[in-house]
């Protein structure tokens, strides 16, 4: 009697269903959820660029140059007569494309060296740290100047120049991720077990030291866009007449008057960085375990 009541009672519970849970996570955790809805948004738009832009990126109309925002070119065009907005779009797939190389391959290379670095100590430990210390020795801008100035200007250089400011920000923190982690008991369960060092590393330690990586890998895609708009914004990176936001911007820092030609590609730079550290700020507030 008392198991059919139990059962019958449970069944008049509401049932959560998927889009309750779904509703809930996005009340919870509502920057992670603007960021990525922005960042989503902003990524469908740069992939069918081709699709919704009216005219080619480099497209030449001096009829129609320095033309204010209408219905017939939404962003206006510049002193070339170039659509603005068909060259935001496909600027986006230059720059948010090279952040996202420039931060995976920062976090693979700079993820391992830390990784062995922490793990292992004593003379891996200090070639490494010391290399890392001498680069952030140097602000990351002037770094990533001189190497893009001695390489030359090209997008290849550009994403090269990043990639060496980047890394020994997360060699440092792998490492002291890693330093942690190797006391922990599972890891002396592991040894005691006959397990090599390297399998514990990377199947042991590695995974249970990802939480801070993401949250900053997510805030260093915007921090990269950034960077990359700067090196092509005095002529260091991408080279006219490809489209890109911060060479865009560059077109306009002296056209006051024409305020649409700078505008434009300003906000799309605003607006994929704020994505990023929304989505950042979501993911902290997510994998802490203390909320």
């Amino acid at each position: 009697m008392a198991n059919s009541l139990s059962i019958s009672a449970a069944e008049g519970l509401p049932r959560r269903t998927w889009r309750r849970d779904l509703l809930k996570h996005m009340r919870r955790y509502p920057s992670l959820w603007l960021g990525s809805s922005l960042l989503g948004l902003f990524g469908l738009l740069i992939a069918f660029a081709p699709l919704i832009a009216r005219y080619p990126p480099n497209q030449q109309n001096l009829a129609m140059r320095l033309k204010p925002p209408s219905a017939e070119h939404l962003f206006g065009t510049d002193e070339l007569g170039r659509d603005i907005f068909s060259r935001v779009l496909h600027g986006g797939q230059i720059s948010l494309p090279a952040a996202l190389i420039v931060v995976t391959i920062s976090l693979t290379i700079g993820g391992l060296l830390g990784a062995f670095a922490g793990f292992f100590g004593g003379f891996i430990d200090d070639l490494i740290m010391r290399i890392a210390d001498v680069t952030l020795a140097f602000p990351a801008v002037v770094l990533a100047l001189a190497i893009s100035a001695l390489l030359g200007p090209s997008l290849n250089n550009a994403i090269l120049a990043a990639c060496v400011v980047l890394w020994p920000e997360y060699a440092r923190l792998i490492r002291s991720q890693v330093i942690v982690a190797r006391t922990f008991e599972y890891v002396t369960a592991a040894r005691s077990l006959g397990r090599r060092e390297v399998g514990i590393l990377l199947r042991h330690v590695l995974p249970n030291t990802w939480t801070p990586i993401l949250i900053k890998a997510a805030l260093d895609v915007g921090s990269i866009i950034l960077l990359v708009s700067a090196l092509s914004f005095i002529g260091l990176g991408v080279r006219p007449p490809t489209a890109e936001w911060g060479s865009m911007v560059a077109l306009g820092r002296t056209k006051f008057y024409q305020w649409w030609v700078a505008t434009f590609p300003g906000l799309a730079i605003l607006v994929s960085i704020l994505a990023c550290n929304l989505i950042s700020e979501g993911l902290r507030n997510w994998l802490d375990p203390r909320t």
